[in-house]
């Protein structure tokens, strides 16, 4: 499979939340700490791979003024090859191998891949007095772990809405308007309006188990069973 890159843009899709780890930026000890998303680079290479064909990319590096450069070049449909490429910076650990593997990724944004997670908001979480732990150089950092666990994305390929949990599986941090999360509230909005008895409307409202906390999910229930004991 090759592109046909003089006439077409390459079209790599929009990140999944899977494919999105949370790393912890600027910490605030004892209060919180803000989180940032990054890719990894198998994540480039997939959606490479996936895009334009394994066989049809390559990538290489090179010293420029004693920095490491990554060139990540597709080939066209003529054969040619098309380049573009960045500068990584030194990892905590590894440090040649994680400059490396930065300056893929920097060359990777460069075309396209991942570029929406610049459009996501500010995230703050703020932590518990449980979840800090002694830090390499004395100081405080979090312990718990953050998962993306659901991103959307406008028509213009921006963060709409994002929804972030720690490793318990608890909702941390959510920022938007979820259109997937609009769908499936005014499918349980009807389903409340259609309930004709207790037993029928309970059973809707467990149902729904992300909606229990819903405003607009719990005021319909409440609605609804104000009427039902009126009938009744």
């Amino acid at each position: 499979m090759i592109m046909e890159m003089e006439s077409k843009k390459l079209n790599f899709r929009t990140l999944n939340a899977d494919e999105i780890e949370c790393r912890v930026g600027s910490v605030s000890e004892g209060k919180g700490c803000s989180l940032l998303m990054y890719k990894n680079a198998r994540v480039d290479m997939t959606l490479l791979d996936e895009v334009v064909g394994a066989e049809n990319w390559q990538r290489s590096h090179e010293v420029i003024n004693g920095n490491l450069f990554c060139k990540v070049s597709v080939r066209s449909e003529s054969g040619e090859w098309i380049s573009k490429q960045d500068v990584g910076t030194e990892s905590n650990t590894e440090k040649e191998k994680g400059q490396a593997s930065d300056a893929f990724k920097r060359a990777c944004v460069n075309w396209g891949i991942g570029r929406e997670l610049y459009t996501c908001p500010f995230v703050w979480v703020n932590l518990n007095a449980d979840e800090w732990r002694a830090g390499y150089n004395g100081k405080k950092q979090p312990k718990t772990r953050f998962v993306v666990s659901t991103i959307e994305y406008d028509d213009q390929r921006r963060v709409s809405f994002i929804e972030i949990k720690d490793d318990k599986g608890a909702v941390r941090y959510t920022w938007g308007n979820s259109s997937e999360l609009e769908d499936v509230r005014a499918e349980a909005v009807d389903r409340v309006k259609r309930a004709t008895t207790r037993k029928e409307l309970e059973d809707t409202y467990n149902l729904y188990p992300g909606l229990k906390k819903d405003p607009v999910f719990v005021d319909a229930c409440t609605k609804q069973s104000k009427k039902i004991e009126k009938v009744a």
